[in-house]
């Protein structure tokens, strides 16, 4: 049996799952009717279904009040996990405390930050957001970047690439194979920064093999992680449509665990 970790997962706790994934649902214009309900319990249901052992989980502040709250989630979430959790916190750049904010987020033990542009409606290259990227940077942690929307100009390739210039040494992740809606521009500027890593969440569904096979490969497979952006997407079809790739063995054992263990150091 193969080793899966799933690189990008959402959880929210039970109170609010459901209203947080409905505003999910609205921002995407809709989501799938097997789509999950936001719970840490459906998560590890789902996941272990599909032979999922290890999940990076975060979730997102749309203000800057609910940084501490979410932190404190994420990590209580991770303690609880039996190993199963690697958490990321979130930072709102509104915040007018970001260097306290980021001290804290490093004394919970969480090991990255999760932004989302679009979501939070900032320009990934603001200079608020280029203070988190160099703090991040400084403590070697990596950042996962909601990246990509043709409806918005927050996190699009023309915005990445100027922050992966800025932050030479970053552990920059770009969600969504690099610009969600927009993968095609997105491959055709980004992989050449070293600094770059992707994983594969929510684009499977929009390309074809050839298309994916293509953008795995212009990345390396080094710098791609499996992920599912839970709740959105059940685990199973992203897999299979990753098996039907005829990818190496090598590469699917660095995007199915490898990539993702290294990156986040996670034994």
């Amino acid at each position: 049996m193969k080793t899966i970790f799933d690189a990008h997962c959402h959880i929210y706790p039970d109170a609010i799952a459901r209203r947080a994934v409905s505003a999910v649902d609205r921002f995407y214009d809709g989501l799938p009717a097997d789509h999950g309900d936001g719970t840490i319990a459906m998560l590890l249901r789902s996941g272990s279904a599909a032979g999922i052992s290890h999940y990076i989980v975060h979730s997102v502040a749309t203000k800057p009040a609910q940084v501490g709250h979410i932190n404190a989630f994420i990590a209580r979430s991770v303690a609880e996990s039996n190993g199963a959790f690697t958490g990321l916190g979130t930072l709102h750049p509104a915040s007018g405390n970001q260097r306290e904010d980021f001290s804290a987020l490093r004394e919970l033990g969480l090991k990255g930050v999760k932004l989302h542009p679009d979501i939070q409606r900032f320009p990934i290259d603001d200079p608020r957001v280029m203070e988190i990227f160099a703090l991040c940077e400084d403590a070697g942690l990596p950042v996962l970047v909601h990246t990509g929307d043709y409806r918005y100009d927050f996190s699009n390739p023309n915005r990445v690439v100027n922050v992966l210039k800025a932050f030479p040494k970053l552990k920059f992740i770009g969600a969504h194979l690099g610009g969600w809606s927009v993968w095609d521009e997105a491959r055709r500027v980004l992989p050449e920064y070293p600094n770059m890593w992707v994983d594969t969440s929510s684009s499977f569904r929009w390309l074809t093999p050839e298309q994916a096979k293509d953008i795995l490969r212009a990345y390396g497979s080094d710098r791609v992680m499996f992920g599912t952006d839970y709740p959105m997407w059940p685990p199973r079809p992203d897999l299979d449509f990753l098996e039907r790739l005829g990818l190496t063995d090598e590469e699917y054992e660095d995007i199915l665990w490898r990539t993702c263990a290294k990156l986040f150091d996670i034994d």
